[in-house]
């Protein structure tokens, strides 16, 4: 029989898929469509001290093999998170959820942090220091390594959960963003957020998003979060979430053998909302194919 589980600092999962922040919501709407029990975990919408309407309209442009979303982390703000969202949650979500937290400055990321690090769902705190969609946050600091390790030391000094930094690939050097996180105590690695990308109306001649750029995601980024997955693993001795175009079995168990631990799905939700389970699912067929008894046997095979 597959075995499928696998370990993130201490937290066990019953598999290594992760719908990815920003496209699951808060959970409970997917809910509605099927038992999200069976997901090993899920990332919700990416969390701000404060509530945020995020960018303007039209925020979605689609691509041949992918999208391009300027969203801006519209989100309630993290008291209604904790106070409204995640009671909703904990009805429909018996496992540890991944809390994802964005922010501004280092006193807001430690913050949000230290009052999520407080509620018994959640199991890893993800900080997110590389969304492309908002202006003088995120992105600013993980585009630098000193930058990113603030952020981490920030949010180190005030939790007690694991903390996974997420991280940019729009940079020359993920390996020395990743190795100045490490250095400054993060627990693990989310890598890779979206990247930078664009699409001009012809009609209009104007880009078709009013942040005129945005967070470039589907399958086509797939190849390059492998190999941003491969660097990190070989330059850090943390557990990596990897992501970045997952959409089938065969694709987790490449990004497994790349270096990540557990595996997050971002737009192939948006594309099928029942693409996470169905993954599960075929992992165990795809796993004899290839004569794979156990995943944890397997990450950063490739190496």
């Amino acid at each position: 029989m597959a075995d499928l589980k696998v370990t993130l600092s201490g937290l066990e999962l019953d598999n290594p898929i992760i719908p990815a922040s920003g496209t699951f919501g808060y959970g409970y709407e997917f809910a509605e469509l099927y038992d999200i029990n069976v997901l090993g975990s899920f990332s919700f919408k990416g969390t701000t001290r404060n509530p945020r309407f995020g960018n303007p309209t039209p925020r979605i442009a689609e691509t041949p093999s992918g999208m391009i979303n300027a969203i801006g982390m519209q989100n309630p703000g993290v008291e209604k998170v904790i106070s409204e969202e995640l009671p909703k949650l904990k009805k429909v979500f018996r496992k540890k959820v991944v809390a994802n937290v964005g922010g501004f400055s280092l006193d807001e990321y430690a913050e949000t942090c230290a009052m999520l690090d407080k509620e018994e769902q959640v199991g890893i705190i993800e900080v997110n220091v590389s969304c492309p969609n908002v202006h003088n946050g995120c992105m600013s600091f993980g585009t630098d390594p000193l930058g990113a390790a603030s952020v981490t030391k920030a949010v180190k000094a005030v939790t007690t959960k694991p903390v996974y930094i997420k991280l940019s690939p729009n940079v020359t050097d993920i390996v020395a963003i990743a190795r100045a996180c490490a250095d400054a105590g993060a627990d693990g690695i989310s890598l890779i957020n979206t990247l930078l990308g664009m699409r001009i109306d012809l009609r209009t001649k104007k880009p078709v998003i009013a942040n005129k750029m945005g967070g470039f995601s589907g399958s086509a980024i797939f190849p390059v979060a492998v190999r941003m997955v491969y660097q990190v693993y070989e330059a850090v001795k943390l557990p990596i979430i990897g992501m970045g175009g997952v959409s089938s079995a065969r694709d987790v168990i490449e990004m497994m053998l790349a270096g990540a631990t557990a595996v997050q799905v971002g737009a192939a939700n948006l594309v099928d909302p029942w693409v996470c389970p169905k993954i599960i699912s075929e992992l165990p067929e795809v796993m004899a194919q290839y004569g794979i008894e156990s995943l944890n046997d397997i990450i950063g095979g490739a190496h």
